[in-house]
């Protein structure tokens, strides 16, 4: 049922684009602005060499149109990326490696392209994984050199989904190391493989969160689409924080199978990209859907032809506001619900209940359940065999503490209660009651379709030494409980962007993809990125 959802969201997003003649979501965009940074990803310099296509704003609809009517082959965009990573990434250090045969995979799908038997809407797209994601023909290392060797022995299950569905995966971004459950003090965005991601819109600002990499990598057009995970807020922040969209999908919607794990009672994979449509579109083959023939693909499309891009006249949306997140931020949800109630949507102020007690709860659960998940995952690669073996391995490589020494999460996980343990079991499913409740009891008490709150502050000024600034409980309820949510840019404070956190009830991600396409071009909030080295403030965010 949630599938069939999903593959009736992506006929509805996709026809919105193409069908009805409709501009993507940023054909407005503007152009980059001064202060010495790289062109626009369209710019006509070399940097894309595709005649008529911003890399910036193009859509996944807009690139299989133009593939199916051979103005544009996956290889030629597949080669623009490439460029774009060689001459872009530098000044970010979002992209750890690209796949060598990405150049084959492209060929391959072209060869689909020629024949008329596309794999569905991801056929040809150049897509890049977060390094803590197995693939059996590049390393995959969560960003420690504990695992920096052989690559696994198999894809996993998402991966095995992206190549059925003829997607080019492009290489692996960089994250934070362990996916920032290290240190108790981490710095987002650094790992021992590949050192430190900045932010592209100021770059001695941090990324966040342990998706840093994918999500700076698509703030700065470096692939169409990226894949995340996430434990509680490492999609969604790391969107925010860089201008993009994050979704972290319903618990279970996309398998785990073959992701370097924290907890499989939170975990999930996710997609991340430029636009809602190309997030929905990654998501449907992520989760199974929309991946038959390309007639079905054409069928699904005539069958919402008439269909009109979704309307916020009549949603009710809650506002959360996390006046701890400061005033500027505040300030930016502010003119996010005024833009809301202009469109039709009733905003109302809400306060989900039960927070204090999921944050005392939270994190002693996940430290049993790291325990418990990475020995299971650590007995399937070379290298240290379970957590023990890795905390001498961190304590016997000084690289491994270049930037931030501590590994104290490891070491209070080795130790926690065993995830048998009545203590442990009475404390997640308290957990999973009271999160589930603060979301489920402020939708039904308000009528809403959907929370909205901040995704983040400003990013803050990356330093190793203090660590990340990054108390943010607007992630927490839907991480927790396992519900979707979904960030999309909403304005900026200063150079820095700000994203609107929405969150729905379970399995409700079709429902909340729609609605935060309809936020999306409604606040039209997106802007390129400046490259700034820095905002000369010596504040902390």
């Amino acid at each position: 049922m949630v599938k069939r959802r999903i593959a009736t969201l992506i006929a509805f997003l996709v026809t919105g684009s193409l069908a009805t003649g409709v501009p993507g979501p940023r054909a407005e965009a503007a152009g980059p602005g001064a202060g010495g940074a790289p062109p626009s990803a369209g710019a006509p310099d070399g940097s894309s060499a595709l005649p008529g296509i911003d890399l910036d704003t193009v859509t996944i609809p807009e690139l299989q149109t133009r593939m199916a009517d051979g103005a544009l082959t996956s290889s030629a965009l597949t080669r623009a990326y490439l460029r774009r990573i060689k001459t872009v990434d530098p000044r970010i250090n979002a992209v750890l490696r690209t796949d060598s045969t990405a150049l084959r995979q492209a060929a391959a799908s072209d060869a689909r392209h020629r024949r008329g038997a596309t794999l569905g809407p991801l056929d040809g797209i150049p897509v890049l994984l977060k390094d803590n994601i197995d693939t059996r023909d590049m390393p995959t290392t969560a960003g420690s050199l504990a695992l920096a060797g052989s690559p696994p022995d198999t894809d996993a299950a998402l991966v095995t989904r992206l190549r059925k569905a003829g997607a080019v995966i492009l290489g692996k971004t960089n994250l934070s190391e362990w996916a920032n459950f290290r240190a108790t003090k981490p710095t987002s965005g650094w790992s021992a493989v590949g050192g430190q991601t900045h932010n592209p819109y100021v770059l001695d600002r941090n990324p966040c969160g342990s998706s840093a990499g994918s999500a700076a990598a698509l703030a700065a057009s470096l692939a169409q689409v990226a894949i995340g995970t996430e434990t509680d807020g490492s999609i969604v922040c790391p969107a925010g924080m860089t201008g993009v969209v994050g979704h972290k999908p319903s618990l279970g919607l996309v398998s785990g199978s073959g992701v370097v794990p924290i907890s499989a009672e939170q975990d999930t994979a996710g997609p991340m990209a430029r636009n809602v449509t190309d997030a929905a579109l990654t998501l449907s083959v992520l989760s199974g859907g929309a991946t038959g023939s390309r007639q079905d693909a054409a069928r699904a499309l005539a069958e919402a032809a008439e269909r009109h891009p979704g309307s916020l006249r009549g949603k009710r949306i809650g506002l959360w506001r996390l006046p701890s997140l400061g005033a500027e931020v505040d300030a930016v949800m502010s003119r996010t619900a005024a833009q809301l109630r202009k469109a039709g949507a009733q905003v109302v102020e809400v306060t989900p209940p039960y927070q204090k007690r999921l944050a005392e709860l939270g994190f002693p659960a996940l430290l049993s359940e790291f325990h418990r998940d990475i020995d299971a995952y650590l007995a399937t690669r070379k290298g240290p065999r379970d957590l023990a073996g890795l905390i001498e391995f961190n304590r016997a490589h000084p690289a491994e503490r270049t930037c931030f020494a501590g590994q104290e999460l490891f070491e209070q996980a080795l130790v926690a209660p065993p995830t048998t343990d009545p203590g442990y079991r009475a404390m997640r499913a308290e957990l999973k009651d009271l999160s589930q409740r603060s979301i489920d009891e402020t939708l039904a008490a308000h009528r809403l379709d959907a929370i909205a709150a901040p995704t983040n502050p400003p990013a803050w000024t990356t330093d190793c030494a203090r660590g990340d600034n990054d108390v943010i409980p607007s992630s927490t309820p839907a991480a927790v409980a396992g519900y979707p949510s979904l960030s999309v840019p909403a304005g900026f404070v200063g150079e820095l962007p700000v994203g609107v956190l929405l969150t729905a009830g379970n399995h409700q991600d079709a429902k909340l993809l729609a609605l935060g396409a309809a936020v999306e071009h409604r606040l039209d909030a997106w802007r390129a990125p400046r490259y700034l080295p820095t905002l000369g403030d010596g504040g902390s965010r």
